[in-house]
């Protein structure tokens, strides 16, 4: 291999990281608007950083003692993949662990604070029209989307050095494991307590101001407003960004894994590198994509139309590049064009994937429209046609992912014979190429995603300062867009967890296979090593223990998904009952005399939030490692294929019927619908959007928290089952 090809990582990393400085200073920069508008902008920054800093506070102790616990259960395995165990293997492991747990709090948490510094830009930069303030919006959620991705780059590419991995990458890969298994931790409880009091906020303010008061979104009258816009960003901003960067580290890492099995019997160590270079060009790709979006015409936004409209040509520009340099750069490095066909699935799935969930969410299509209809016959035709819209949804992404995986297999068969590979071996390594050729486009994707909650907060900041009705139409279309992008990030996430499972689960299966070769004294490439590669690459459900830690991995997906919407459910009651004694004990509120007590209803969301996401994240992290002590590898594999299965069906029904009935409720306060009965157009305030309203409370902790939080659970099984392998055969 060309070493040449290895200084793109770096360099990419350093590009995107300039990028994000460039980014920084260039939002920062602009107009804050009016006294009233940073006032709101201020209120919204305090309340954020309490809360980031009592939830990390509580996430970097869970931390610290994991990766001690962790470190102590590696450190007993008498047999592992490579010569290095005992102190050595627990040291490495559990600083592995601490670097990725770090880094994944560090890219949210920045993240997360460019956003909340954004959304008063945008503000202001709307009383000019909805071109700059989407380019101001653009822009500061590309500083979270660059910084996970190149900070993921950087990450596993420094752990690999620091591991000697340029002079021992068989090894490397699997001292590294750690690393995804910190930075998941951290995800999981980020986008746990982010997502309960965002939603416990979100759900509070809607059902006592909406329906009960009859006032506006994000009017100040309501106790509850603050503590929504607080929640915007510390569930979409930090908690998403934790979310994609765990993904891109574990995904990496998993892949990288199965190169080690090429490397070993080509003696070329690109299909180990493979992985960190092309998602190195994807992250230089995705700068040219948002230099184009907001500025390029015939791509940036054109007056009058739908703000969605410049992101999705944005979107296809990059999908374009990453198409012709995935190509040059696969057959050169990998030399067949069998695999660039495989990454070019994969790129073509992240598009599937994208019209997908625009399909289901926008409400120009199909099923929006039958949420909004059935919103005019009251509550509960909302909320059934909203879950039936929801299970239908599964089947499409559950067809596109078998698609790639079956097209990406074959064409790694196809590569074999060309490359005299093992055919099982190359078609397994062929679904990984199309996970990175799916994850060139992150950043960009991500970028779109925290778009959302900056023109939120962005619409309630001109709604709570009292600017001109314009202004707020103007944000108020940017919002309906940034809820678009939300589900769209969402959809491509399951989408990239559902195509990287099978590239985990055989990453484990390999793991597995060299700690039964390492305990047999056989070399892999023996006849005997051969046969144990060959039956520990087959799990049998036919075994009693095997179909029962297969159940345990559905049933935990349900049960994970339970905890965390209930958790919203009780801080929502908090917060309506706080809400409700305001306006009750001072009728100066209503009245717009009195101001109400903002910091409360902040206090008890941050507290609830922070209890409620303690016993979903240990039940996550505990119940594999149980499963696997107690059942062994071939249950845990079990465990670990049925509840990615379910999760991921899971998630996106969660996801994508949320979405809906969101877009369904804006659909009416925008447009309004027609009812046939009266002959009336149905708007704010009528019974339709009360019905909506409801139902959009029913979907808010589906879309934002248990939703969100099943895409890093799923990594974390995978992630768990790699650093612990040795412990379960």
């Amino acid at each position: 291999m060309d070493s040449t090809w290895l200084w793109v990582i770096p360099i990419s990393g350093i590009l995107g990281l300039a990028f994000v400085i460039y980014l920084v200073r260039d939002v920062l920069g602009r107009d804050e608007g009016t006294p009233e508008m940073k006032a709101v902008s201020d209120t919204i920054y305090e309340g954020a950083i309490a809360f980031i800093r009592r939830q990390y506070l509580t996430i970097a102790i869970l931390a610290v003692v994991t990766a001690i616990i962790v470190a102590l259960l590696v450190s007993q395995e008498t047999v592992t993949e490579t010569a290095i165990k005992g102190l050595d293997l627990a040291l490495k492991t559990g600083i592995a662990f601490i670097v990725g747990a770090a880094a994944s709090a560090l890219s949210g948490i920045i993240g997360m604070y460019v956003a909340v510094r954004s959304n008063v830009r945008v503000a202001s930069a709307a009383r000019q029209g909805v071109a700059p303030a989407l380019n101001v919006a653009l822009r500061g959620g590309a500083v979270s989307g660059f910084l996970v991705v190149g900070l993921s780059l950087i990450g596993v590419a420094a752990m690999f050095w620091l591991y000697d991995g340029f002079n021992h990458p068989e090894i490397a890969p699997f001292l590294i494991v750690g690393m995804g298994f910190g930075a998941s931790f951290v995800a999981l409880f980020a986008q746990l307590g982010g997502g309960i009091y965002t939603k416990a906020a979100d759900v509070g303010a809607d059902l006592v101001g909406k329906v009960e008061a009859g006032i506006p979104e994000d009017d100040p009258r309501n106790a509850a407003v603050v503590a929504d816009l607080v929640g915007d960003n510390v569930g979409d901003c930090a908690g998403r960004g934790a979310d994609l960067f765990e993904s891109t580290v574990a995904e990496n890492i998993g892949a990288m894994i199965l190169g080690v099995a090429l490397a070993v019997v080509s003696g070329n160590n690109v299909w180990i590198f493979f992985p960190l270079i092309i998602r190195s060009f994807g992250l230089i790709l995705s700068i040219v994509g948002v230099i184009a979006t907001t500025n390029i015409p015939g791509i940036r936004y054109k007056e009058g139309e739908e703000p969605t409209n410049a992101l999705y040509r944005g979107f296809a520009f990059t999908v374009f590049l990453s198409a012709i340099v995935l190509a040059i750069v696969t057959y050169q490095l990998l030399g067949s064009w069998w695999f660039v066909w495989a990454g070019i699935i994969g790129l073509l799935n992240s598009v599937a994937f994208v019209l997908i969930t625009m399909y289901y969410t926008e409400g120009r299509f199909r099923p929006v429209r039958d949420i909004v209809r059935a919103s005019l016959r009251g509550d509960g035709p909302n909320i059934i046609t909203g879950f039936s819209v929801g299970l239908e949804n599964t089947a499409l992404p559950v067809i596109a992912v078998g698609i790639a995986l079956i097209g990406s297999f074959w064409c790694g068969t196809q590569a074999a014979a060309d490359l005299a590979l093992e055919p099982y071996v190359a078609g397994v390594y062929a679904t990984a190429v199309a996970t990175m050729g799916m994850l060139m486009t992150a950043a960009f994707i991500l970028a779109m995603d925290t778009f959302g909650p900056i023109v939120d907060n962005a619409g309630g900041i001109v709604e709570m300062s009292g600017a001109p009705e314009e202004v707020r139409r103007g944000t108020d279309a940017l919002d309906a867009a940034g809820n678009t992008t939300k589900a769209l990030t969402k959809g491509y996430a399951i989408g990239s967890a559902a195509l990287a499972a099978f590239l985990l689960f055989s990453a484990y299966l390999d793991k597995v296979a060299l700690i039964q070769q390492t305990i047999a004294g056989v070399l892999p490439s023996s006849p005997e090593g051969i046969e144990i590669f060959a039956r520990a690459h087959i799990v049998n459900l036919g075994k009693v223990e095997v179909f029962v830690g297969a159940m345990i991995g559905a049933m935990l997906i349900f049960l994970f998904s339970s905890l965390a919407i209930r958790a919203v459910g009780s801080v929502a009651e908090q917060i309506i009952e706080e809400t409700r004694r305001q306006f009750r004990e001072d009728p100066g509120i209503m009245k717009g005399t009195s101001k109400p007590d903002y910091a409360r209803a902040v206090d008890i969301t941050a507290r609830g939030a922070l209890r409620s996401m303690i016993l979903p994240g240990i039940l996550a992290v505990g119940a594999p490692i149980l499963a696997g002590v107690l059942l062994r590898w071939e249950a845990e594999a079990g465990l670990l294929m049925v509840g990615t299965i379910a999760g991921i069906l899971m998630a996106t029904l969660l996801n994508n019927s949320g979405g809906a009935w969101d877009n369904a409720k804006k659909w009416i306060e925008s447009e309004g619908v027609m009812n046939p009965v009266t002959g009336k157009l149905e708007k704010k305030r009528s019974d339709a959007h009360k019905a909506a309203v409801v139902g959009d409370t029913v979907g808010d902790p589906f879309k934002d928290t248990a939703g969100p939080s099943i895409h890093v659970l799923i990594k974390l099984l995978a992630t768990i089952t790699l650093v612990l392998a040795a412990l379960f055969v």
